[in-house]
């Protein structure tokens, strides 16, 4: 299993929520590009970029998404607000080792359906979820199907994997959401990535012994209550 660093992109800051809430701001750092660098320094292959702006409507970080590309600090998954098959097209040709889609994905299976036979092995699929139920358009709609139904209906497709943020425990601290991660890895023919309260090594290694392919850490990393040097060294590729 691999640990994989979040860079969250707000009005051009690198930057972490509580529970998903925008009003919820703890972490703001005015620098991403050197917050990329720093996260390759500590010995994290892979990096997991999101344009919150792009989200949730309020904008875009696309200059500062092709800045972090250009300069190759790791790999990098790009998601947030992706769905355009043109944008998807774009992050590929910029350098995104993979792309993230959430809303669109979900909501319109033809689309990803299309998006992933183009494009067989490069696309994850973004499933947040609340209680078990997928959130859609930056949180603020709850589809009413359970993420299995939706992980059952994605096998069919060649996707790179499904990350999973329970939302619930986004930026809690808390430890994340096992029993979930369990069941989706269980009915999911792709790779898992669990993203949502990870603040423990033995978070991650409780993900990893339930079979997750990686974990999406932000706010124990950015606070420093998981220590990156050590995280790096277990799971950093």
């Amino acid at each position: 299993m691999i640990a994989i660093p979040a860079v969250d992109l707000r009005e051009g800051a690198c930057v972490q929520l509580v529970g998903g809430e925008y009003q919820k701001e703890k972490v703001r750092l005015d620098d991403p590009l050197e917050v990329a660098r720093s996260w390759a320094r500590y010995g994290f292959a892979r990096l997991h970029v999101v344009d919150l702006d792009a989200a949730t409507g309020r904008g875009s970080n696309q200059e500062l998404i092709s800045e972090l590309l250009r300069d190759g600090a790791a790999e990098f998954q790009v998601g947030g607000g992706i769905r355009a098959t043109a944008r998807v097209e774009e992050l590929l040709a910029e350098g995104a080792s993979r792309v993230v889609v959430g809303t669109r994905a979900v909501e319109e299976p033809e689309w990803l359906g299309e998006l992933a036979a183009q494009y067989p092995g490069r696309l994850i699929v973004a499933a947040d979820v609340r209680e078990r139920r997928v959130v859609t358009r930056g949180w603020a709609r709850t589809l009413p199907r359970d993420v299995i139904d939706v992980v059952e209906e994605l096998n069919a497709l060649p996707l790179a994997g499904l990350l999973v943020t329970a939302v619930h425990r986004e930026g809690q601290m808390q430890g994340t959401d096992l029993p979930l991660m369990e069941d989706v890895v269980d009915a999911s023919h792709f790779p898992v990535l669990a993203s949502g309260g990870v603040t423990t090594l033995q978070d991650l290694r409780a993900l990893e012994h339930r079979g997750v392919a990686g974990a999406v850490i932000g706010m124990a990393l950015y606070t420093g209550l998981l220590d990156p040097w050590s995280t790096a060294e277990e799971f950093g590729e």
